[in-house]
């Protein structure tokens, strides 16, 4: 048994992670502010004994004793992280030093959740991780973008200078269960767009192309890279390689729900990727022959389905 700390542990991803590994025989701490996460997401988890909740923000130090480290902590989706984005660079920055201060004191091995959106509006096509990436250092998006890449060269140095021992993951567009209903994310927006039957709203002419993986597929991802056992460190890609475009997407959710949605386009936010597409060649090296095995469609009617059930319920 392992003694594991998850850092936004009540977020989307954050919550899926926990439970997979309570169900493996782990005692799990889920570390969480509530700024996006939802008590909702673990309440089923309560009864477990090896399970422990702890109200927090990342940015103030934490001290615990741990073995790993799975730093999730930050807002994900462009209508949270720039709600506040002061203290999204600092959920990212400060976070990132306080759990690596952490993990250098207990010797724990520590998992940073980066993301694609270091490599920006890409001009690589697909963005493999020796591509540095191309990002508005002073946009409406910044906030995130440069506070990952930060993240991600803090743990670089840590990791020269102090030997921590490091893990770092970029995390492509993930759906699934547990997403928050209000995050502005695409697949989010569209499900809830078509259950109510509501016009579904494209930003851009909808050419612009999106790389979909499940949720259960980035968790065993992220437990195959902390778990790995080699010297391989990161940054890893972590998506799927099949390609959508934004129509596509919301002609197969209108189909899924049986919706009488009508699709309107508007103009696209500044900074909007017009690709995103991994390659994941790395990660399959590397990682066990690592691979999304979800297709995007029966990960859409599981999503879906959820969905469904929340609006029913009122929430």
């Amino acid at each position: 048994m392992k003694r594991i700390l998850i850092t936004g542990g009540a977020g989307f991803v954050g919550s899926h992670l926990c439970e997979r590994l309570l169900n493996e025989g782990n005692q799990v701490i889920c570390l969480d502010n509530y700024f996006t996460g939802d008590k909702h997401n673990i309440v089923h988890l309560m009864n477990n004994h090896f399970f422990e909740v702890i109200r927090h923000d990342v940015t103030m130090p934490y001290y615990l004793e741990v073995d790993q480290i799975y730093n999730l902590a930050c807002p994900a989706s462009p209508i949270h992280y720039q709600f506040n984005p002061i203290k999204t660079v600092k959920t990212s920055v400060m976070g990132a030093i306080n759990m690596l201060g952490l993990a250098k004191r207990v010797k724990a091995r520590i998992l940073q959740a980066s993301t694609s959106e270091v490599y920006g509006d890409p001009e690589v096509h697909p963005q493999t991780e020796s591509y540095w990436g191309h990002v508005n250092p002073i946009g409406v998006r910044s906030c995130y973008d440069e506070g990952k890449r930060c993240a991600e060269t803090l743990f670089m140095d840590y990791h020269w200078q102090n030997k921590v021992d490091i893990k770092i993951i970029r995390i492509f567009n993930t759906y699934g269960p547990r997403m928050h209903p209000n995050d502005g994310r695409v697949v989010s927006n569209f499900i809830i767009q078509a259950l109510q039957n509501k016009d579904i709203t494209i930003y851009g002419d909808g050419q612009q192309t999106r790389s979909f993986q499940y949720v259960d597929d980035l968790v065993e991802g992220m437990i195959r890279m902390m778990n790995d056992s080699g010297s391989f460190i990161g940054p890893v890609n972590m998506g799927n390689p099949n390609e959508f475009t934004i129509f596509e997407l919301a002609q197969l959710v209108v189909k899924l729900t049986n919706s009488k949605s009508k699709l309107v386009y508007l103009s696209a936010p500044q900074d909007d990727p017009t690709q995103r597409k991994p390659d994941i060649s790395l990660a399959k090296e590397k990682l066990n022959n690592w691979e999304p095995k979800i297709p995007l469609e029966q990960g859409l009617v599981k999503t879906i389905a959820y969905f469904d059930n929340l609006l029913k319920q009122g929430l």
